[in-house]
């Protein structure tokens, strides 16, 4: 009976996994949509200048979306605490629907003229509010919902479904890249991609109503929910809001970095064909994805912290190795293999962050504590990422960006290296072993 049981709940546990995953998922695709095809639909916002210059708009306006994430964490993550996860996750589904589909039917600059980039931006800003809102509430609910000592691995998968969604997205752009001519994806083809975006959000926004609530959060006291989702609540964890913000940076440069700015990196710097860069990026991807659960099993056995450390250490170390090989190179194999070995480093963080931040905080300021410090440190440093590199090559002094990042990284492994370990203090083991403790108690009384 009790192994019965048992299955029971590991099935319900997997089966909220996956429908918030998969949630996860399209947002993040949604997300990297825009990345993935903005060689492609630059020159129809923004016509005048080189292709450099081009891109460069299009990456502040990929700065700008991140500029609502924040934003989107606070009321997003003041919702989840105070209405539930699940609530605030079918929220932040629709919204970003939204996003998608207004950039899919914006017209271009010569129809419209400059009322297309404000559109474009509008739009942006609407996904950066979901997506701020999506973080830190899918951590919450991953780490909630698995099960004690398989923390690391469930909440793992919320990389898993973010950089899935970049993949599907490059997946599409590969698809659309053998079926449409090049003249017929700047001209309208680029719009295919969002438009799939916004009918799988909706879509997905029905599975996101069937999920379970939390038993945390639904367990929360009267008191606790009175002061869920405040800012007064949560500035009672100065160094828990702090410890976030400072393991956050250099990991989230590096993600940003490695997983978004280096295709046009390969691409207008390095000289590869288009084609072959979607290709190199796909397949590492591909591999990062299957890494992630393997980083989140490994936490689970040994700590957080040596994974942390060891993406410190080696981030610090190899970042500008990394950067200038590749840039000496014009062989695709070459490339792919630096391009994974930055990705091996970056899953230090990548696979356990979530899992991390989540066991620092309770349960009535989780979603808002996790995803506030976050998205405000992701809007200053990661959305800026490609922007700053872009920039730094554009006046000429493109490697100067590879030591920003090497320095980024050097920040967080100082928090990684004295802050401790996050699984043996954990706020979620905490308040569960309290519930255990009571009903013991309570049962002896009787």
């Amino acid at each position: 009976m009790a192994h019965t049981t048992d299955i029971s709940k590991t099935r319900r546990i997997t089966s909220n996994i996956f429908k918030g995953s998969v949630g996860n998922l399209i947002e993040w695709y949604d997300w990297y949509v825009y990345s993935a095809f903005a060689i492609y639909f630059s020159s129809q916002f923004f016509p005048q200048g080189d292709p450099t210059s081009q891109l460069l708009n299009t990456a502040a306006i990929f700065a700008v979306g991140f500029l609502m994430r924040p934003l989107g964490s606070l009321l997003m993550g003041r919702y989840a605490d105070r209405y539930g996860r699940r609530a605030a996750l079918s929220l932040s589904i629709t919204i970003m629907a939204s996003g998608s589909l207004i950039i899919a039917c914006t017209p271009s600059y010569s129809t419209i003229g400059l009322l297309s980039p404000i559109i474009l931006v509008l739009a942006r800003l609407l996904q950066g509010l979901s997506l701020g809102g999506e973080y830190g509430t899918s951590a919450t609910y991953l780490s909630e919902m698995a099960s004690s000592g398989r923390r690391g691995f469930y909440s793992s998968f919320q990389y898993v479904t973010l950089v899935a969604g970049q993949m599907v997205a490059l997946g599409v752009q590969i698809i659309l890249q053998n079926i449409l001519s090049e003249a017929d994806m700047m001209s309208w083809g680029w719009r295919i991609p969002f438009i799939i975006g916004a009918i799988g959000a909706l879509s997905v926004l029905w599975l996101r109503r069937t999920m379970d609530e939390s038993e945390q959060f639904s367990k929360m006291d009267s008191k606790a929910r009175k002061n869920a989702g405040t800012l007064k609540t949560l500035m009672k964890h100065p160094k828990a809001v702090l410890t976030v913000v400072g393991l956050t940076l250099g990991g989230t440069v590096a993600f940003y970095t490695y997983t978004t700015y280096l295709q046009k990196f390969m691409v207008n710097s390095v000289g590869l064909d288009k084609g072959v860069v979607s290709w190199i990026n796909f397949i590492a991807l591909l591999i990062f994805v299957v890494l992630q659960p393997l980083g989140g099993m490994l936490s689970d056995r040994i700590g957080r912290r040596p994974l942390l450390m060891s993406f410190g250490i080696l981030g610090m170390l190899l970042t500008v190795p990394l950067f200038l090989l590749m840039k000496q190179t014009n062989n695709p194999v070459v490339a792919f293999l630096l391009m994974m070995i930055g990705l091996i480093i970056v899953t230090g963080y990548t696979s356990i962050n979530a899992i991390v931040k989540a066991e620092l905080f309770p349960t009535e300021i989780r979603a808002l504590g996790v995803g506030l410090p976050y998205g405000l440190t992701v809007a200053i440093f990661g959305g800026t990422a490609e922007f700053i590199a872009l920039w730094l090559k554009s006046i000429g002094v493109e490697s100067l960006f590879f030591f920003y990042v090497s320095a980024c990284i050097a920040i967080s492994f100082m928090v990684y290296w004295r802050m401790g370990e996050s699984s043996k203090a954990s706020q979620i083991e905490a308040e569960l072993e309290a519930e255990q403790k009571l009903t013991t108690n309570k049962s002896s009384h009787k």
